[in-house]
């Protein structure tokens, strides 16, 4: 299977898509990115809830401008960062990278496999955490169970891992909204009195600017997302559509953000939940939830994988894009689900320092990078770029 989808090695001038002979339907131009983008994003940026403490809820009442950015961020740059992808038919990380940021691609290259095996590793250590709490199944063997489902999924190939990512990404909405009402039902009082007194205590001295800042940081090490959504944005057809799925991914991926954040609020300050590697557990537990434990349990694996397969799938491309462009053979079922245990097993390694250090000191670091070689580039290069590719195919924005 060719799961370039239509993607050309190197740097190339934009063209008309060569070959297309149906009109993909208003589910693959528009949803099906956000789909796949949450998907992948839900296990780095949702799963465990540190991450929602360390970007927005650390704040209390000011999260809610965690928020803000967060939302125009997302929605912003994933509006761009697809209509790059449509004009220039990049649909692999590596000619995307090339077409945007020229010989610096090599950079974005290797701070892309380290933030994915960063990002798998700290959903590790959640998963891990979570089984230790609520279940007797060894660790070990869960997390083996998911590497086996993970070299599966990259053996089927392409429509198999669109298929997943959707429904999955349905699946995970439905399970965070469960948590969020379990939690809220019998605490919303409590979280009105935060915005009431405008409690920001567990920071001494938040700033609007910091929760801002804050957000923006998340949106940041959350872009290594992108390269994974590349390989369904060639059903995109035109700036409206870019567009459209922009405002739709910026949509369904801060949604989960909102519900995680008002969990938290019901807690605020609370230490024994905002200090605990895994807050929605402390959570579930703290309101009658722990008979959740399996629930909950499944939700985290399976955001691992979906997760996983993303981030992996992301690197196979890229993998195919250079072999393609040495005229060799692209990879084979086997040997991507070679590659995928084989990176899986060095996040396992990787997730030994634990969830806490991992999200505090590893995203916050892999955030500059992502915000200096891919969002910056995009705002400023990227749409230049896109003007005149428009210009020069006489595109209008319809």
């Amino acid at each position: 299977m060719n799961v370039m989808s239509g993607g050309q090695a190197g740097v190339h001038a934009p063209t008309d898509r060569p070959g297309a002979v149906a009109q993909p339907g208003w589910f693959s131009r528009l949803m099906l990115p956000a789909a796949v983008f949450l998907s992948v994003l839900t296990g780095g940026g949702y799963a465990s809830g540190r991450e929602i403490v360390e970007y927005g809820a650390k704040f209390g009442a000011y999260g809610v401008w965690s928020i803000v950015a967060i939302f125009v961020g997302f929605t912003v740059i994933s509006a761009i960062a697809y209509e790059f992808a449509r004009v220039f038919h990049a649909y692999d990380y590596r000619t995307y990278m090339r077409n945007l940021i020229g010989p610096a691609w090599i950079l974005f290259d290797v701070l892309f496999i380290v933030m994915a095996v960063l990002v798998i590793a700290i959903v590790t250590s959640a998963a891990e955490e979570i089984v230790a709490t609520t279940v007797r199944i060894p660790s070990l063997v869960a997390l083996l169970v998911v590497i086996g489902i993970v070299g599966l999924i990259m053996f089927w190939g392409r429509r198999f891992l669109e298929a997943f990512k959707s429904v999955g990404s349905l699946l995970l909405y439905v399970g965070f909204i469960a948590f969020a009402a379990m939690v809220l039902a019998g605490r919303w009082e409590a979280v009105q009195a935060v915005f009431a007194r405008g409690d920001t205590s567990y920071v001494p001295g938040a700033t609007v600017g910091a929760a801002v800042f804050s957000g923006l940081l998340y949106v940041g090490y959350n872009l290594v997302v992108v390269p994974g959504v590349l390989f369904v944005l060639d059903n995109l057809r035109s700036p409206k559509d870019s567009a459209g799925a922009g405002v739709l991914t910026g949509l369904v991926s801060t949604v989960p953000f909102i519900l995680t954040y008002l969990a938290v609020m019901a807690f605020y300050p609370s230490r024994d939940v905002l200090d605990a590697p895994v807050p929605w557990l402390a959570m579930l537990e703290q309101v009658g939830g722990a008979g959740l434990g399996w629930v909950y349990t499944l939700v985290v694996f399976y955001t691992l994988v979906d997760t996983s397969t993303g981030m992996i799938h992301a690197i196979l491309n890229r993998l195919d894009s250079a072999l393609q462009e040495y005229g060799r053979q692209e990879l084979g079922g086997r040997h991507r689900s070679a590659i995928a245990v084989a990176i899986l097993i060095a996040s396992v390694l990787l997730s030994r320092f634990g969830i806490i250090a991992l999200v505090a000191q590893g995203y916050t670091a892999m955030a500059y990078g992502f915000l200096l070689l891919l969002a910056l580039p995009l705002v400023t290069v990227g749409l230049y770029k896109i003007a005149k590719a428009r210009s020069q195919r006489g595109e209008v924005t319809a």
